[in-house]
């Protein structure tokens, strides 16, 4: 193992990429493709002097230092100004060398772009064992804080470093602030439309995010959410600028506002309305800090496991405060125990797992365990419950610097599915949660709620995702909604067609006690059975769950069908819902037809239909009405078997066109130009 000192002095004569024939430069430093070490920015300067140091373990020489030049520009793409490389095994062991490296351009390599010069100093380390995860360096002017990635065991304890993962952050990531861009109101109106085409950008340190353009909108709907590193220990501050999209020439400034890091408490999500400054308006954010691994190392105890504090939520939550603060329903709390048998999502076999965790919007995640596919976190979240209908989420993604994280599996829990205390394994699952991925998460869930709370909390309306994927055309998604629809729609054909069996008299004694049973509560009915058939109908599909005679099943035939029996369903979905179409298109326009006096002879047989159910519903009481229709009903094949069955209202409305027909039954008139009288005249001329 080696020790890499290196003292970023100042550079000289460097390129210039701004307007004004200055730049603001910054250094990075990498080895084996990892970056390292980033310098501060110095503003508009050719020849700036940093005067910073960096301490790094390697495990070769053979890899080089490779040193990289940029251009700061605010809230765009920084400006390469040139890259150059040190080859570590030209540096003497034990001894400091001044090196001058002349900066240039991969792609004009006969173009000098400047000079950055350094101080390196190179030595052998045999025994390294860190026993803080924090290594902190001396530098002339501020202290360089170094992040040190370590494995821990199940009691967190800090443990020896392995040192080709040292180099990983060149600063401490103190923690995670997640960013959810809700929307914009009553934004400054930009174009000459009396509308904008709004975007937004964040920054905060180095870290830059844009979101999408909203066109011809003043009040945008974004719904997109962002990660950023906080790297500075009272949390920094999150510029914030919104941007009109203009084609062809520069955006126009609608306005700027900040968020202070440092006010917001951690562990909590908080909804920020904030005005813009320079302009008018306001944005709707919900902000998410949760500490990263380098300040949470004792945190596998949750508040639960105190009895004084488990005796208090349960206070909070007792019958007896059913009345007071309603939004506050319950309190769940989730310990992220381990996972198993991950999938490998880099390219040296393993992953750099971590957790997401979430209760409608709140949204917390776990530390990265660094090149393991059986990761250990216990780490414990508590959220406050709304609703408690609510479904806790946990994701398993995998961390990549350079790119946005890896989705490696997901789980979904209702809250009141939840085994208090109960350490339980979840197979995740793809990002559909429609079958298994590869791997196991282990959790441990507490929920406590009042039941009172709960059930008025039922009767409101839920609370919205602010995060949810964009609708897109899925041929897998819209079969497996049609056959839903369609098992939903087999049970009213088979109940209508058990129901019109008992009119046929397919079997005699099912049909006299149906006619029985539809006497007795035509005569006998009152408002207060209608929810009495329907408590009667649950307490049986609870004697049929409790019997084991449960017929609930989750249908998955679609998820493992062949492309061909895919592709024939899928035009049989098709098929079905054109014709589904046409036949509620055509029962709506047949009725708008018959008030429209589009044939007036059936128009004004419904209007002696009208006039005539109008007489009867006034002088003879419903109960009268129904009893004489279902007995017409049941004696109608006793009286004549061979009738055909039909429905008088569906009879009528069949001989009234749809639009379709009246197009079709319309007369053309004649052309003038090709009547006959008119072609003899002619030919007499």
């Amino acid at each position: 193992m080696y020790q890499l000192d290196v003292t970023l002095k100042n550079g000289s004569n460097l390129a210039a990429r701004d307007r004004g024939g200055t730049s603001d430069p910054y250094v990075k430093f990498k080895i084996g493709g990892k970056e390292v070490f980033r310098s501060k920015t110095i503003h508009k300067n050719l020849n700036p002097v940093w005067d910073e140091k960096v301490c790094l373990f390697i495990d070769s020489i053979k890899e080089p230092l490779y040193v990289k030049v940029f251009d700061y520009d605010f809230g765009l793409q920084d400006d390469f100004m040139g890259s150059a490389f040190l080859d570590l095994t030209t540096v003497e062991l034990n001894s400091s060398k001044d090196v001058a490296l002349e900066l240039r351009d991969p792609q004009h390599s006969d173009h000098k772009l400047g000079t950055i010069h350094l101080a390196v100093s190179l030595s052998i380390k045999d025994n390294v064992c860190i026993d803080s995860p924090l290594s902190i360096l001396k530098s002339t002017e501020q202290n360089t804080i170094i992040k040190k990635n370590w494995k821990r065991s199940s009691k967190f304890q800090t443990q020896s470093l392995k040192l080709s993962d040292l180099h990983r952050r060149s600063q401490v990531s103190r923690g995670i602030v997640s960013i959810t861009l809700i929307e914009g109101q009553e934004l400054k109106a930009m174009d000459a439309n009396g509308l904008s085409d709004p975007y937004v950008k964040f920054r905060l340190g180095h870290q830059k995010y844009k979101s999408k353009t909203l066109p011809k909108t003043l009040n945008p709907q974004w719904r997109e959410q962002i990660d950023m590193h906080i790297f500075e220990e009272q949390g920094g501050v999150i510029e914030i600028t919104v941007w009109d999209k203009d084609a062809g020439k520069r955006d126009d400034f609608i306005g700027r506002c900040h968020v202070d890091l440092s006010t917001l408490s951690k562990e909590q999500t908080h909804k920020l309305k904030l005005k813009l400054e320079e302009g008018e308006g306001w944005l709707v954010l919900l902000v998410t800090l949760t500490a990263s691994a380098a300040i949470a190392v004792s945190d596998t105890v949750g508040c639960l496991e105190d009895q004084n504090e488990r005796e208090a939520i349960f206070r909070r939550y007792s019958l007896m405060r059913s009345l007071t603060n309603l939004d506050d329903v319950g309190f769940v709390q989730v310990k992220i125990v381990r996972a198993e048998g991950l999938m490998a999502a880099d390219v040296t076999g393993k992953s750099d797992p971590f957790c997401v965790v979430e209760v409608n919007n709140d949204r917390l995640m776990t530390q990265t365990v660094y090149k393991n596919l059986n990761p250990e976190w216990n780490k414990v979240f508590s959220f406050n419950i709304k609703d408690i209908h609510s479904v806790l989420e946990v994701t398993v993604y995998d961390e990549d610097r350079d790119r946005s994280a890896d989705f490696l599996g997901k789980v979904a829990v209702p809250l009141l599915s939840i085994q208090n205390g109960e350490q339980k394994a979840y197979v995740l699952k793809n990002k559909q949660l429609t079958g298994p991925t590869k791997g196991v998460i282990y959790l441990e869930v507490d929920v406590i709620f009042n039941a009172v709370k709960a059930c008025l909390g039922s009767l409101v309306p839920k609370e919205q995702k602010y995060i949810e994927d964009e609708p897109r055309l899925s041929k897998q998604l819209l079969l497996r909604n049609f056959i839903r629809m369609k098992r939903c729609a087999m049970v009213l054909v088979n109940a209508a067609y058990y129901i019109n069996s008992c009119f046929d008299w397919d079997s005699p004694q099912r049909s006299l006690a149906a006619f029985l049973i539809f006497l007795l509560v035509v005569w006998n009915f009152e408002l207060y059975m209608i929810p009495l058939a329907l408590l009667l109908l649950l307490a049986w599909n609870y004697f049929l769950i409790i019997s084991g005679k449960d017929t609930r099943a989750h249908d998955t035939d679609c998820e493992k069908k062949g492309f061909m029996n895919k592709l024939y369903a899928i035009q049989e979905v098709c098929v079905s819902v054109q014709n589904v179409l046409d036949e509620v298109a055509s029962i709506a326009e047949r009725i708008k037809n018959t008030f429209n006096w589009t044939v007036p002879f059936l128009t004004w047989l419904a209007i002696i239909a009208l006039c005539l159910l109008t007489a009867v519903l006034y002088f003879i009481p419903l109960r009268y009405i129904v009893l004489v229709w279902g007995i017409n009903k049941f004696t109608k094949k006793i009286r004549n078997p061979y009738m055909i069955d039909n429905n008088e209202i569906l009879d009528f409305l069949s001989r009234v066109p749809s639009d379709m027909q009246v197009v079709q039954f319309h007369e053309l008139k004649p052309d003038a130009r090709d009547s006959p009288s008119k072609r003899k005249k002619n030919n007499l001329g």
